[in-house]
């Protein structure tokens, strides 16, 4: 993820006066001596004095004139430190100023509203600098920025505010991935405009600035203006992106990293607290706080999902009152959700009342692998907290999920709502994913009755299908009623002859079969045994995975079930013997974290029988990702991911969690292949799609999460070639989103008629300009650094182009389904036919926790209960014996007499502690007179050892 940091503070006026030696630090002055030897690199080309002070608040002026004696006796430059462009055209800026003049200027200033465009926020932190006069024609512009294939130097011999269209005036000098760039190149091709004096400091410069760019994983960093006078070089203004997710690897170099918020919105103590928890989880845990009075409140569960919704509530007009924005994703357990909802219903209920009340949104798609129930009972523990508040402020919670464990889930938040006292509704699969938007904002009517579709149970028998199968069948062979897309369908010059194996002049072979075998590198028993799940209601003759890497144990064999039968995995503890041993496996399922996610997968590559690798793990640094990319290209390996869930081909083979437990693949019809191919980069609303396009159309034959992460291993066009090479798929369906450029090669494609099947897109992501400030979305690639990459400018391409494209994702489903009809109308399409599938047993500890099934316990107590989130004592929760301060007579009155005894007897208990309670060593001598008297010892012995451990004590 890029976090963005000043590194010289951004963007100052023409007069370009103010000026310092490059700083390495990363956030101020806490950091420079941690940033110490980067600067030495830099610095020998550098001007002479890096002498800088930071103001805020609480700043003391005589603590700082004693702490930095130059500021009595240096003209000085004085402006905020907050993240502000163009500070020098908003009057921001101060030059050639007296200690005393800063003064007066800083405190004119200090704690004042400041409107920036559309954000409005207060100034708080100022930097001074030394005043460093120069002549105009000594400045110069300098930006590195990172993309997928290459990092671009950009240098223009003119600088400052004025310098206009950069990209169009700057000289370019790309350094391909892997490979780096001499101080001759950077003189050749991009200082054909400086004078032969400087040539040889300047290209010195930029190329330590360079080796320093890629040593501390910056992604993005700009000088504008960079003086060049005629002994030294200065660095008036420098702005920088750093990748956030790199810290594992450069923290010794980086030290501590504040990222500052965008200006316009507080940094608040729960935002960090959530933040705190997210680095130490392997799930993944975001709140941002867009309006601290806001009357719309969200919890949603899912990256690709948390935008989805406030696309929706922000196309309702809700943006104004949209208070905040987060996710919680990768399957956290019932107290990290409990700390989550505790956080978001405590900013809640801690503003303002509302006269209209409040609402709280507890949305999602439908999870590949979290268990809903679990994190449903976190939810509900931190409402019961809040039961008398949220009644105060009159809050209404509308929920909708589905995934593993849902049914139990929402089973128990419908319970809980009978008896919270404030509006409560849930919802499952069968309603639209946004459609609680609309009723939350009274939008569309709230159901009084839902039917539900499917339930967990009913894959034990194939005729739990047959409703289901009816329905799909109607839909199938119904009429067009719904238009046909407008009307008519936009064919892009489509005939199935054109559904060749080559596309751009390339043989393009099917990424996965029914014969696919895949090694999966991690202990991931629960997503193995998924996949086994899937070979067998597929009817599969063999298991796709055939064996397992785990460097951490030595070779031995897992045991799996294969349908009714046993069988057992092998499990290597190096990747060599794996692949040795299976010749016939081509697929990498990867899930190796993020730190060790590049070795293995760099590992792999030098094995010529795999073609794919799918790596599961979010938050790999953007550059080890490109280098990836890189050498996977050369070898003709196709990447799927990182930050993936996978991909699912029905009917062949499918990566780890993908689809979900069983019902939801039998409810998705994953079991067979259908008409329609899908690519999305969001694992989670993968599986949304998958319930979209069932219901819409005859069901998915393909679908594709390349991933959230900046970069890809695949792109979109990647899979829509493959896609459109395929004559069994008819219909395509792109779920993009904002951040990045690849849909814009979707669109390209369109035009020159290298698609011609009909596409079906969006991107989501929309809410982003309603914003005042910017934010950071649950995807690491999931933010615009260009109005081109924001999603209205890409839908807007995409529609141009000639793709079916919705008003929002609320129509998403219709519009599918109107270009599916359309197809089958036209005969394009004949729907499939639907075969029951084999009836699959489910697991006894998931049937457990179902509820379908009971077992005499094997050991049974009804004093202490250990086994579940939280200890119970006779049944009461420990959190319930803190919180109502039973004391230790109220303990024994549970544990011994297994209920809660009146006051007065727990007094009395607890004064018999204090009168018998002997720390000495008469106890310890007791007990172990005891003790050997139990074990079979004679009388004299026991006694002796218990007299001798007093004499020893």
């Amino acid at each position: 993820m890029r976090r963005l940091v000043h590194l010289a503070r951004a963007l100052n006026c023409k007069e370009r006066y103010d000026g310092t030696k490059l700083k390495l630090n990363l956030t101020g002055s806490a950091s420079l001596r941690q940033q110490r030897e980067y600067e030495d690199s830099l610095n020998k080309n550098v001007g002479k004095s890096d002498s800088f002070a930071s103001v805020n608040e609480d700043t003391k002026w005589g603590d700082l004139l004693a702490a930095n004696p130059w500021l009595e006796t240096t003209p000085l430059v004085v402006k905020p430190d907050q993240l502000i462009k163009r500070r020098g055209k908003l009057g921001l800026i101060a030059v050639n100023k007296n200690i005393q003049q800063v003064k007066e200027w800083v405190d004119a200033r200090m704690g004042k509203d400041q409107k920036i465009g559309a954000a409005v926020g207060k100034l708080r932190n100022f930097i001074i600098e030394p005043f460093v006069p120069h002549k105009d024609n000594e400045e110069a512009y300098v930006c590195i920025y990172s993309h997928r294939t290459a990092d671009t130097i950009l240098f223009y011999h003119q600088g400052g505010v004025d310098i206009g269209d950069v990209d169009s005036k700057a000289l370019k000098l790309d350094v391909p991935i892997g490979q780096n760039v001499t101080a001759a190149e950077i003189t050749s091709k991009l200082l054909v405009n400086v004078t032969d004096d400087k040539k040889q400091r300047i290209a010195n410069f930029i190329y330590a600035l360079y080796q320093s760019y890629v040593d501390l994983y910056f992604t993005y960093l700009e000088i504008n203006p960079l003086v060049v006078t005629a002994d030294s070089i200065y660095v008036l203004d420098l702005a920088a992106k750093l990748d956030s997710t790199a810290d594992f690897v450069c923290r010794p170099k980086w030290g501590e990293i504040d990222y500052p918020p965008p200006f316009g919105r507080d940094a608040y103590p729960e935002e960090a607290y959530i933040a705190d928890l997210d680095a130490k989880s392997g799930a993944s845990l975001k709140l941002t706080i867009l309006n601290r009075n806001g009357r719309i409140w969200t919890m949603v569960a899912g990256g690709g999902a948390s935008v989805i919704y406030s696309d929706t509530i922000c196309d309702l007009g809700g943006a104004s009152e949209l208070a905040n924005y987060g996710e919680y994703s990768g399957a956290p357990s019932e107290q990290q959700t409990y700390e989550y909802a505790k956080t978001i219903l405590n900013l809640m209920t801690s503003s303002p009342k509302h006269p209209q009340g409040k609402i709280l949104i507890t949305g999602g798609g439908i999870a590949n692998f979290t268990n809903v129930a679990a994190t449903f009972r976190g939810i509900i523990t931190a409402l019961r907290e809040f039961q008398p508040r949220l009644v105060e402020h009159n809050v209404s919670i509308f929920v909708r999920r589905a995934g593993p464990n849902y049914q139990e889930g929402l089973r128990k938040m419908r319970e809980f709502g009978s008896s919270l006292g404030i509006p409560l509704y849930v919802f499952g699969p069968e309603t639209h994913m946004t459609a609680i938007c609309g009723m939350a904002l009274g939008r569309r009517p709230i159901p009084q009755a839902c039917n539900v579709e499917f339930a967990t149970a009913n894959f034990l028998l194939p005729g739990g299908q047959e409703q289901q199968d009816q329905k799909s069948d109607a839909a199938s062979s119904g009429d067009s009623s719904r238009g046909g897309a407008n009307g008519a369908l936009k064919s892009h010059g489509f005939n199935d002859a054109q559904s060749s194996s080559a596309v751009d002049g390339r043989s393009v072979q099917k990424m996965f079969t029914n014969r696919t075998k895949a090694i999966v590198w991690g202990m991931q028993t629960r997503a193995v045994q998924s996949m086994l799940d899937f070979d067998f209601i597929c009817r599969r003759e063999e298991p796709s995975v055939v064996a397992m890497v785990y460097p951490f144990t030595g070779d031995h064999k897992q045991k799996y079930y294969w349908g009714h039968k046993e069988i057992l995995l092998p499990v290597y503890k190096k990747m060599q013997d794996a692949i040795n041993k299976h010749k016939e496996a081509d697929v990498l399922v990867n899930f190796a974290s993020l730190r060790s996610a590049y070795e293995s997968t760099l590992e792999v590559l030098d094995y010529p029988q795999i073609r794919t690798v799918a790596i599961i793990a979010e938050g790999i640094p953007e550059n080890m990702t490109r280098k990836m990319i890189v050498a996977a290209q050369a070898k003709g390996v196709s990447i799927i991911g990182p930050a993936t869930v996978g991909g699912v081909k029905p009917g062949c083979f499918k990566i780890g969690n993908t689809g979900g437990m069983l019902d939801n693949i039998l409810h998705s019809k994953l079991y067979r292949p259908g008409s329609v191919a899908y690519v999305s980069r969001s694992g989670g609303m993968s599986n949304e799609l998958n319930n979209i396009i069932s219901k819409a159309t005859d069901g998915v034959v393909e679908g594709v999460a390349i991933g959230g992460d900046r970069y890809p291993g695949t792109t979109f066009m990647d899979h829509i070639l493959r896609y459109q090479a395929d004559p069994d798929i008819k219909l395509i369906v792109l779920l993009g989103e904002v951040g990045g450029v690849e849909e814009y090669e979707v669109c390209e494609a369109l035009k020159d008629n290298r698609i011609t099947k009909p596409l079906v897109a969006w991107c989501i992501g929309t809410c982003a300009g309603m914003f005042t400030s910017e934010v950071q979305f649950g995807h690491a690639g999931s933010c615009a650094n260009s109005d081109r990459e924001t999603a209205a400018a890409k839908n807007k391409a995409l529609r141009e182009a000639g793709a079916y494209v919705p008003e929002s994702f609320d129509t998403l489903g219709d519009l599918i389904g109107s270009v599916y009809q359309e197809l089958v109308k036209t005969g394009r399409i004949v729907p499939v036919k639907e075969v029951p599938p084999p009836t699959v047993p489910m697991d006894y500890s998931w049937a457990r926790e179902l509820g379908l099934i009971r077992k005499p316990a094997s050991f049974m107590t009804s004093i202490c209960d250990e086994r579940g989130q939280e200890l119970m004592y006779a049944g009461m929760p420990i959190s319930d014996v803190l919180n109502k301060n039973v004391g230790i007579g109220g303990v024994i009155s549970l544990l011994w007499f297994q209920r809660s005894l009146p006051p007065y007897v727990c007094k009395f208990f607890e004064m018999c502690l204090m009168v018998t309670a002997d720390h000495g060593p008469a106890v310890s001598g007791a007990h172990n007179t005891i003790v050997c008297a139990r074990a079979g010892k004679d009388l004299v012995s026991s006694v002796v050892s218990g007299l001798l451990t007093i004499v020893s004590i």
